[in-house]
């Protein structure tokens, strides 16, 4: 039994040194991240103390923290634009929060992996991260890191061309946008979810939707300060709507509108100019209503700045649209010429679009089997193209199911959280249930012994009492023996001494005058008979002499009384009596309810005071006994507290010998008893 409990102890000490040390490694942890946010330091000084907070971390062994420092270190490599470690720090955040259920930890790195990959243009794992995210946060998520994660999960869905859900994530990244209060940075949200929702309607064909969501976008633009480049997106945008409903007059009206903001604009982009320029040049021609030197002045500048300024895909669109228009004038050679130059550049640039309609026109102008191989590639790169969506769709669609597959089973681990989480609730509520019995039953035996043992004291207080009361029968008997006896000495020494004294006494006088040896020898005789007689006086005086003190019982039975009580009560205590109170001179009443008071008061100090020592005094002052008991309990306040039985019964028992009881008390400092009875000496 002692190995176990050192053995246990022991544990127990290990257990806190290891609790105590690890609280010590996790606040150098919280300290050293502090340090590596301050803005005062270099990149360099913020991420060393990030990868010592990370090193701890790791040693502690400890998913939560490692996880926590790890978060933080993810951000310095991000502010050293260290973004391989950033990148892979990020997948192994995202990878131990899966591991143990974290969800916002989920969010922030599926978050950081989806938007560093949408930044590398890699798609497919931008949505991927972007969705496991987003499975994590609550349905009733209002905030901004899940409003932006739909907008970017849209905006990757729009360019791969699944409209349907890239329309669904940006609505709902709306609503979330429209509930938060407003921002600069919420209101460029809003703009680019209204304007991604312009371009899924004119890609859809639902132009007039189309036009509704860019005055939306625009709208937003017109409230973000230097909001001036997102208003001319949203008006370029618009008018190319216009183009494609045939409204080209309207289209021009709006390009001509944006060339008016050319000196404000041209700082910020110095392809703006070209570019609007070409685009009224196509409207122009697309419209069929045109000069044609007017559109080639215009298309020949745009196409001399964009060489300038070395844009190859603005001067893609040039040369394609220049193609276009010496088609529609017959010139050949010009159609030639520009059309395989937008040919080159876009399939150097991956522009698929441009490229099929330069392999058209080329097709259209070449004769015989280069002409046919033109169509061919045509035809080719369509097929491919179509495959290519296909398949996108396909590992959109996968990537989705997978998703849907983690999410169900997160609901369904979570379900099974729940059903633990709900019989370990019983558990705990069994368990609870079990300990409230077994206290219950301990209060119920503790409380039985407890009232075994009052009915104990209660019984020997009986026995007590009839003992005592017993004993004043006694006395009262003794008493009566007493008066027996003295009434026989009286008798013995009137009978006997006194006769005998007086024949003694008649016999010296009738030789008072005589003389002579007769008479000497008589004296002397009746000397010898006073001797004896003197020896017999002496006698009885010794045997009254040797009766016990009167009233010195009754002392004797209290003594006894506080002495057991205090014994079985474990108080300490102090009596003190006089001896000036002859207790024979009172009646046993006053006596019996004395008693009673004493070991009424002893039993409430038990009871209620928690007292350590009692003090019991009895005193005679100007013929009043006093009697004190004075605790070092707890006290009471007398002026709130109900009288229980065991006061009234006292107060009671006072009021049957005509005195007085007074309780003085405070909460914490005791309670002092005094009784006042009357005393009328009748010794004499």
């Amino acid at each position: 039994m002692i190995r176990y409990l050192f053995f246990s102890i022991l544990c127990l000490h290990l257990h806190l040194s290891t609790v105590s040390a690890q609280n010590k490694s996790i606040d150098s942890i919280n300290e050293l991240i502090d340090k590596s946010k301050d803005k005062n330091l270099t990149v360099n000084e913020r991420l060393t103390f990030a990868l010592k907070s990370s090193e701890i971390a790791k040693r502690i062994d400890i998913d939560s923290i490692i996880l926590r420092a790890n978060r933080n270190l993810s951000m310095r490599y991000f502010e050293a634009e260290k973004y391989e470690k950033y990148i892979n720090l990020n997948r192994a955040n995202f990878e131990l929060a899966t591991k143990i259920n974290d969800s916002s930890a989920i969010t922030v790195a599926g978050s950081n992996l989806g938007s560093l990959y949408r930044f590398y243009q890699k798609n497919d794992s931008s949505y991927y991260y972007y969705s496991q995210a987003l499975k994590y946060y609550s349905p009733n998520d209002v905030s901004e890191p899940k409003a932006t994660a739909l907008l970017y999960l849209a905006d990757i869905q729009q360019v791969e061309k699944i409209y349907a859900g890239a329309e669904e994530a940006a609505i709902k990244s709306i609503i979330i946008l429209n509930r938060l209060p407003e921002t600069q940075n919420r209101l460029d949200k809003l703009w680019n979810a209204y304007n991604l929702m312009g371009i899924i309607s004119r890609e859809s064909g639902n132009f007039p939707k189309a036009l509704e969501y860019y005055e939306k976008s625009n709208f937003y633009a017109k409230k973000i300060k230097n909001g001036f480049i997102n208003e001319v997106y949203s008006i370029n945008n618009k008018a190319y709507v216009y183009r494609q409903m045939g409204e080209f007059e309207k289209a021009i009206e709006l390009y001509e509108s944006l060339l008016e903001l050319r000196p404000k604009y041209e700082n910020e982009d110095p392809t703006f100019y070209p570019t609007i320029l070409t685009n009224i040049a196509a409207t122009e021609l697309e419209s069929g209503d045109y000069n044609f030197n007017s559109v080639k002045n215009k298309l020949g500048k745009s196409y001399d700045l964009t060489k300038k300024l070395g844009d190859d895909i603005l001067r893609m669109n040039v040369a394609l649209h220049t193609s276009k228009l010496y088609f529609k004038a017959n010139q050949i050679d010009s159609v030639s010429k520009y059309a395989n130059e937008a040919l080159d550049i876009s399939s150097s640039v991956f522009a698929n679009e441009v490229k099929l309609e330069a392999l058209m026109i080329l097709s259209q102008i070449t004769e015989g089997e280069k002409g046919k191989k033109y169509l061919r590639e045509h035809i080719r790169i369509t097929d491919s193209l179509i495959t290519e969506e296909r398949g996108i769709r396909n590992k959109y669609a996968r990537i989705e199911f997978e998703t849907d597959q983690l999410e169900a089973e997160n609901e369904k681990i979570e379900a099974e959280n729940k059903q633990i989480s709900k019989e370990n609730l019983y558990l705990v509520i069994l368990s609870i249930g079990l300990l409230l019995t077994a206290i219950l039953i301990y209060v119920l035996i503790s409380q039985r012994a407890k009232n075994r043992k009052l009915k104990l004291i209660q019984v020997q207080q009986k026995a007590n009492e009839d003992i005592y009361n017993l004993m004043l029968s006694q006395q009262d008997k003794v008493e009566e023996a007493r008066a027996k006896e003295k009434i026989r000495v009286s008798k013995e020494l009137h009978d006997g001494v006194l006769g005998r004294l007086f024949g003694t006494r008649l016999s010296l006088d009738s030789i008072n005058f005589k003389e002579g040896k007769e008479a000497m020898m008589n004296r002397a005789n009746y000397i010898a008979q006073l001797k004896t007689i003197e020896e017999d006086i002496r006698k009885i005086s010794h045997e009254l002499n040797t009766d016990f003190v009167s009233g010195a019982g009754f002392m004797n039975i209290v003594s006894e009384l506080i002495e057991n009580q205090t014994q079985a009560y474990g108080l300490k205590y102090n009596f003190d009596y006089t001896d000036d109170i002859n207790w024979d001179t009172l009646s046993n009443k006053t006596k019996i309810n004395i008693y009673r008071i004493i070991q009424e008061s002893m039993q409430n100090i038990y009871k209620h005071a928690n007292a350590n020592a009692i003090k019991i005094s009895i005193s005679l002052e100007k013929n009043v006994i006093c009697l004190d008991i004075i605790d070092d309990g707890e006290g009471f306040d007398t002026s709130k507290s109900k009288k229980g039985i065991g006061l009234k019964n006292m107060m009671s028992r006072v009021d049957e010998i005509n005195g007085k009881i007074t309780f003085t008390s405070q909460s914490g400092n005791g309670t002092v008893v005094n009784v006042k009875i009357p005393y009328t000496n009748q010794s004499t």
